[in-house]
C-alpha cells in the first residue's frame, strides 16, 4: 500500500473515531458544553499522523458537520454549532491537532516531545474555546472560565495520560 493511501486510511480512521468520541457525551448542568471523548481523538491524530494529515482528519470532520451530518457532540451539525458556544473547541480541535502534529513531528519521536505536544495542543483547543465561549455569551473571563475549562480539568488531564501511554504503541502498530 502506498504511504498516501496509507495516511488516508488513517486519516478517515481518525475522523470517524472523533465522531464517535463527539457522540459520547456527557451534558453538564448548566454548561452548554459536554464533556467529550473527541478531544482525546483529535489530539492523537495529530501526534501520531503529524500536522497535515491529523489536521486534514479534523478539517474532514469540521467539513461534515458544516455539510449538515451530524458529527459534532451530540449529533449536532451546521454552522449554528460554530457560532455556538462550542465554537471555539471546534476551532480549538483543528489548531490543537496540527500543533500537537507539528510539535510530535519534528526530528524522532520521544516521551518529553509527546507530552509538550500533548499539553500545548489541548491548552490551544481550550484557549480558543474559553475565549469563544465568553464571546458567544456575553460572559466575562471568570465565567467563560468557569464553564469552559474548570469542569474538563480532570478529565482532559486522564485524557492527556491516556494519549500520552497509547501513543507510542500505535506509532509502533501503524509503522508512523
Amino acid at each position: 500500500m502506498s504511504n498516501s493511501l496509507r495516511l488516508t486510511v488513517y486519516a478517515s480512521l481518525f475522523t470517524a473515531l472523533i465522531i464517535v468520541g463527539g457522540y459520547l457525551s456527557l451534558p453538564l448542568p448548566m454548561i452548554p458544553v459536554p464533556i467529550v471523548l473527541a478531544d482525546f481523538f483529535v489530539i492523537m491524530a495529530g501526534l501520531i499522523l503529524g500536522a497535515a494529515w491529523g489536521g486534514a482528519s479534523v478539517g474532514i470532520f469540521i467539513f461534515l458537520g458544516l455539510l449538515g451530518l451530524p458529527v459534532f457532540a451530540g449529533g449536532k451539525a451546521g454552522l449554528a454549532v460554530l457560532f455556538g458556544p462550542t465554537g471555539g473547541f471546534v476551532i480549538g480541535y483543528l489548531t490543537g491537532a496540527v500543533l500537537a502534529g507539528w510539535i510530535g513531528g519534528r526530528g524522532k519521536p520521544s516521551r518529553g516531545k509527546d507530552i509538550v505536544a500533548i499539553v500545548l495542543g489541548f491548552t490551544v483547543e481550550f484557549i480558543l474555546g474559553v475565549i469563544w465561549i465568553g464571546v458567544s455569551l456575553q460572559v466575562g473571563w471568570e465565567k467563560a472560565l468557569t464553564i469552559g475549562l474548570l469542569p474538563f480539568l480532570p478529565g482532559t488531564l486522564i485524557k492527556m495520560v491516556g494519549i500520552w501511554l497509547v501513543a507510542p504503541r500505535l506509532r509502533s502498530l501503524i509503522g508512523s
